[in-house]
């Protein structure tokens, strides 16, 4: 993704939180299998937020 826009990465919704996100590096070989926003939406999966 070097060379990309912030705004042109490609994004996903997170399946806990409804929440859209952005590709991050660290994301780079697994992006394919990335649900969550975050390590609280993961553990939290299932959950309603409201």
């Amino acid at each position: 993704m070097n060379g990309v826009k912030k705004q042109n990465l490609p994004q996903k919704v997170c399946v806990s939180c409804g929440r859209t996100f952005t590709w991050r590096k660290k994301w780079q070989k697994v992006w394919a299998e990335v649900k969550y926003c975050s390590d609280k939406c993961k553990n939290h999966r299932g959950h309603s937020n409201s």
